[in-house]
């Protein structure tokens, strides 16, 4: 470490060996000077020291000796001249900002070069060991090497003076300029991460201020200028962390701008809060919560109407449609439906929390879910006229969505003022924290709406409706989407419907059967058909006979006994119905005694968590006093050690603060600055008076040599001036004789200049030509190649045409003999069919032909038989009971009866037992005369068979 005995021997020192390049060992030089505790005192050779320092360390991009050396220069000029540190710190930023500007501008592709997620992180291994093996590095390569090194340390400069002036009083205009400095970096390069790490770092600031309340020179919330400062730079984070689309950061950085106002107890200017709505429409319009979207609406506007003076009657008006639009657009159902007893206390917790972000002071009580509600919002939009300023189609749909009941056609009136609404809006003139407005983009939600009091409008009316039909009534969604809908109102219990696409069919329904809805039309219907009842069926008059009365007794008896054992098995079902509803409750109850219990655990734990850190804070706290109160001590021992006084200050041990012994010691640091400077007065004094003796003796020496020299440069002057007058005419003669020799020349130059012209002119003639030759016949060539290829074309084009006229033609073709087969079919089919019905026709007569002889045969008589003989057959060949035998008829032992139906192994039965002489040759029917064959039998029956369409008919006979 060198030791200097002045500090402009240390900044003429790091001169020389920058001049040499010798940068590294001039920034150790001066760190070395400035972090020695012997150059305690301010003077200005030290802040000239700092900023070449500064220069030093960013030629050479060393933040962590920027930092130390600018920590031990706010030590140094904390108490004696604070606008130094400011001075050097803000030429330390130009300077980082310049090279990272110079830097960019020298890269050739600003985003590839950019192209990292953090500037904090080292390179990554796959970098290194691309360095490596590749022995040319790419231009991305390059522009990384070269621009993303300088960002990242102007990135450590903004942390580094950030740091430096945390919790300061003096330089909380500087804190709060170089924190937008920083804001205005992450916006422009779109650095995320570090935007996030920059929110980060000032709210611990914020903190550690709040937590460390005894610090000195702690700057004060309550003074207006402090306090407008850390506004000014929680509403530019805010911007910042909208316009990068952070919408977490923006809604953390809300919190954090109430967080201050409730720390000072004091709300800022009405501009500032019109800032502050206004980004808060934004963050819960992007977190889709419409609810508190609107309720911050309706801050904005109640603000923008009793503060802005300049505000237009259009732009009043845009901004009170605004707030009407996006109150209508909250879901009109109960979002935490069926929501466990935590979530209910979470979802309590957060409305509590998002109303005290809003500015609405609310009194949660224990039945109520919510401390915002679409209901109370609407009432508040009426309470205060803000329906007095909306549009007209505004103020319609208002109606026609709220107190109009038109089940079949509100969709339908209301599109055409929802195309009306999504074309107003544009630019506020008058409003700088919204630039502008768009009522389209409501509009999804207003037809959700819509639909959803289509539905329940309709599902008052109707019990079953056709699935065609509410596609048809409601014309902004497919059905798909509206079943999406309608999933998600019954899930939040705001309708009941069951779709049923089998059917093509929608049924609506009610929760139970006791739901206000049916409960009176019940009544009036049941009282209705008991009157209608009565006069279809009037009551019968009373029995005049006990008989009468008591005719059915046994009935009634068996009708009231099975009434009974119903009523009995009911009963039964009911009480196993009611102890299973008793298990379940126990059970139910068993469950959140668990749930309550764990709850109290888990708190009883976050309880000792807390306790802990505490006490554990407390320690710590307890902790730095103790260290700053022996470091005081021992600052105030080594200061005694110091002083030439004899007396000594008296240490009452434990009874003195640390307050106490800071003062001691910073009165004796100051006791010591002050003969310090008494000493460096006197000395500069002595050296004074010391300077004018000198330079009085030396006055008249330096004016004798004065004048000798003044008499020696004189003499000298002439004689160089005589010098250059003879030189100048020498060469000026010299130069009359070179042109009178060049001067003969001139003739021989000119003939030659000629010649090399008209050659040239020769030479560019001909070549001309050529060239214009040449292109005459390129374009003859391509004349010709463009008539080649018209011609090609052409020759294609009526190819194709001719080949598309002799398709058509044979389709053409095709179709004639189709259609010509198709008739000859439909002839031939009809032929067909005539003949076909000519035999059914000759058929039918046959059978009704046969059918007539059969009845013929039927009516005759039946044949006389013959006589019986001495001996006559006995039946079966037995004699009978009366001692005779029964004249049995001959054809009767062989044959049945004529016309009686014998089936076929009866016949066969029949014929084995009697094998007798053949009867006379008669027909089958007993009839004498003509043979079996004269005429035709009725037994043979032909039935028409057809194959087919009927188109042919085949013939069977079966004999019955």
């Amino acid at each position: 470490m060198a030791t200097f005995a002045k500090p402009e021997n240390a900044l003429k020192r790091a001169e020389e060996l920058i001049t040499v390049g010798q940068k590294q060992e001039a920034l150790q030089a001066l760190h070395d000077l400035i972090t020695s505790r012997r150059y305690r005192a301010w003077q200005k050779t030290l802040e000239r020291i700092m900023f070449k320092y500064v220069e030093l360390c960013v030629d050479m991009r060393r933040g962590r000796f920027a930092k130390d050396g600018l920590i031990q220069y706010r030590i140094v000029c904390q108490q004696v001249n604070i606008n130094s540190l400011e001075e050097v710190i803000k030429y330390f930023m130009q300077l980082a900002t310049e090279r990272a500007e110079l830097a960019r501008n020298q890269a050739q592709a600003l985003e590839e070069a950019l192209d990292v997620e953090d500037l904090e992180a080292d390179k990554r291994p796959e970098d290194l060991m691309l360095s490596y093996v590749s022995g040319e590095k790419g231009k991305d390569r390059s522009d990384r090497e070269l621009v993303t090194p300088w960002f990242k340390f102007l990135w450590e400069t903004y942390r580094t003076v950030l740091e430096i002036l945390r919790n300061n009083s003096r330089l909380e205009a500087l804190y709060a300029m170089t924190a937008h400095r920083a804001f205005q970096f992450c916006k422009q390069y779109k650095r995320t991460t570090e935007f996030r790490r920059l929110c980060e770092i000032i709210r611990n600031h914020l903190a550690n201020l709040n937590k460390y309340r005894d610090q000195r020179d702690r700057p004060d919330l309550s003074a207006p200028e402090s306090l407008q400062l850390y506004l000014d730079t929680r509403f530019e984070q805010l911007k910042v962390a909208t316009e990068l689309g952070l919408w977490q950061e923006a809604f953390r950085s809300i919190e954090d701008i109430y967080g201050l106002m409730c720390m000072v107890k004091k709300t800022p200017k009405a501009s500032l809060m019109v800032v502050y709505y206004g980004k808060l429409t934004e963050i819960f319009w992007m977190s889709s919560n419409h609810l508190y979207h609107a309720y911050a609406w309706l801050k904005l506007f109640s603000l923008q109407k009793g503060f802005n003076k300049h505000l237009s009657q259009k732009d009043l008006q845009l901004i009170a449609s605004s707030v009407v639009l996006a109150a209508l657009s909250v879901p009109p159902y109960d979002q935490s439906y069926g929501a466990s007893h935590l979530e209910l206390e979470n979802e309590k917790e957060r409305s509590l929390r998002v109303a005290n972000l809003i500015g609405f002071e609310v009194e949660p009580k224990a039945e109520n879910r919510l401390a915002l509600s679409r209901s109370s919002l609407l009432s508040e939009l009426v309470s205060k006229g803000v329906m007095s300023c909306v549009t007209q189609e505004v103020k319609d749909l208002y109606h026609l969505l709220e107190n109009e009941f038109l089940p079949l056609d509100l969709a339908l009136k209301v599109q055409p003022v929802l195309t009306k609404i999504s074309k107003l809006g544009g630019k506020l003139s008058s409003v700088s924290s919204v630039p502008e407005v768009q009522l389209s983009q409501y509009v999804p939600a207003l037809e959700k709406l819509a639909t959803l009091r289509l539905l329940q409008q309709v599902s008052q009316v109707y019990q079953t409706i056709q699935i065609d039909n509410i596609s048809k009534m409601i014309p902004f969604f497919d059905f798909t989407v509206i079943e999406k809908i309608s999933v998600d109102a019954v899930r939040r219990n705001f309708l009941a419907i069951k779709v049923d696409h089998m059917k093509g069919a929608v049924f609506f329904g009610k929760q139970s059967i006791e739901a206000e809805g049916l409960r009176d039309h019940l009544s009036l219907f049941a009282e209705s058909l008991s009157k209608a009842r009565t006069m279809i069926y009037p009551p019968a008059k009373k029995a005049a006979k006990l008989g009468d009365a008591l005719s059915n007794l046994a009935e009634i008896v068996e009708k009231e006994h099975k009434r009974l054992l119903a009523r009995k098995s009911i009963i039964e079902k009911r009480k196993e119905e009611q102890e299973r509803l008793l298990l379940e409750m126990e059970r139910v109850e068993e469950s959140k005694r668990r749930e309550l219990q764990k709850m109290t655990e888990d708190a009883e734990q976050k309880r000792i968590a807390v306790e802990y850190e505490q006490r554990r804070n407390q320690r710590i706290l307890k902790e730095i006093e103790d260290r700053e109160l022996e470091e005081a001590q021992a600052m105030l021992q080594e200061a005694e050690k110091r002083s030439k006084r004899k007396k000594k200050p008296v240490l009452e041990g434990e009874k003195m603060t640390k307050q106490v012994i800071m003062e001691l010691a910073l009165n004796e640091q100051l006791r010591e600055r002050q003969e310090r400077e008494k000493k460096l007065q006197k000395f500069a004094k002595t050296m004074d008076h010391l300077e004018r003796a000198i330079r009085e003796e030396a006055a008249p020496l330096i004016e004798a040599a004065y004048k000798h020299r003044f008499a020696e440069e004189a003499a000298l002057h002439e004689r160089e001036q005589q010098q250059e007058i003879e030189l100048s005419r020498q060469r000026h003669a010299g130069d009359l004789e070179e042109k009178k020799r060049l001067g003969r020349m001139l003739e021989n130059k000119r003939i030659l200049e000629e010649r090399v012209v008209s050659s040239r002119e020769a030479e560019f003639n001909r070549l001309k030509r050529e060239r214009q030759e040449r292109i005459s016949q390129i374009i003859q060539a391509r004349k010709q190649e463009r008539e080649a290829r018209r011609k090609m074309i052409f020759f294609l084009r009526s190819e194709e045409e001719r080949q598309k006229r002799l398709q058509e033609e044979e389709e053409a073709r095709k179709r004639e003999e189709a259609e010509i087969r198709k008739k000859e079919e439909a002839k031939r089919q009809a032929k067909l069919d005539e003949i076909a019905e000519k035999q059914r026709k000759r058929m039918l007569e046959l059978e009704e032909k046969e059918r007539r002889e059969k009845e013929e045969i039927l009516r005759r008589p039946t044949a006389v038989l013959p006589k019986p003989t001495a001996e006559p057959p006995t039946l079966g060949g037995r004699p009978t009971e009366l001692g005779g035998t029964a004249p049995v008829p001959a054809a009767a032992a062989t044959a049945p009866a004529a016309g009686k139906y014998v089936p076929r192994p009866m016949r066969a039965k029949v014929d084995a037992a009697a094998p007798v002489a053949p009867p006379p040759e008669t027909d089958r029917w007993g009839g004498s005369g003509s043979k079996a064959d004269d005429r035709p039998s009725w037994r043979d029956e032909r039935k028409p068979t057809s194959f087919g369409s009927g188109s042919r008919t085949s013939w069977s006979g079966s004999r019955r």
